[in-house]
């Protein structure tokens, strides 16, 4: 499989959790969204939106979206799993995913903080304060429903990763560069430390990608 990915993106750094994760066996594309190769004819071959990431199965079908795309990985390899097995408890998990994939990183992705900058001339202190308004939010629930749930363990949901923490670490590692104070969240810091004892995470770190700079 080839994944075509940005080393800062959160969209792809969750979808390379989720490859690791599922040890399958990928090459990475780099598109450097900062150069505007997202929007160059070739790429939007693969992705008619011109967005990251897009994953090109072995029979060289291009699947876009990062939730289209790690539900295709747990359908593709089920073991080891990523979702829990009953119903009610994988709507959680993804219920979990959705306040960080749908309500959260939307608002800070690279082209909305260049509007911000491009149109209302935020500097960075400025950038760093929209980030925070959408971020907290979202920690302060998760961090209740991880506390809350009846299978509280090391990770979001369990003693073993799912697709919570595939979206969760990224959202931290966003907040970090955006100095949010993640102090509040003790339960969230634990099972990041948790999530950064893994190889697969470690390796699906934005530092550890080709194009990282």
């Amino acid at each position: 499989m080839k994944l075509y990915s940005y080393w800062r993106s959160g969209t792809s750094y969750r979808t390379r959790i989720a490859l690791e994760l599922k040890g399958i066996d990928y090459e990475i594309e780099t598109v450097d969204l900062r150069e505007g190769a997202h929007k160059q004819p070739a790429y939007l071959e693969q992705n008619r939106q011109g967005l990251v990431p897009t994953l090109v199965t072995d029979e060289g079908t291009s699947i876009c979206q990062s939730p289209a795309i790690i539900e295709y990985l747990e359908e593709y390899k089920p073991s080891p799993a990523l979702l829990p097995v009953l119903p009610e408890d994988r709507a959680t998990v993804r219920a979990m995913a959705a306040v960080i994939g749908c309500d959260t990183h939307p608002l800070g992705n690279l082209r909305v903080l260049k509007y911000l900058k491009a149109e209302f001339g935020q500097d960075q202190a400025g950038i760093n304060k929209w980030a925070a308004t959408w971020m907290i939010p979202a920690f302060e629930t998760l961090e209740t429903l991880v506390l809350n749930n009846e299978h509280e363990g090391e990770f979001c949901f369990g003693d073993t990763p799912t697709i919570a923490d595939c979206y969760l670490i990224p959202q931290l590692y966003s907040a970090d560069r955006f100095e949010v104070d993640l102090s509040p969240y003790p339960k969230l810091l634990k099972v990041r430390q948790a999530c950064e004892e893994l190889k697969a995470f470690q390796r699906a770190h934005p530092d550890n990608q080709p194009d990282a700079d």
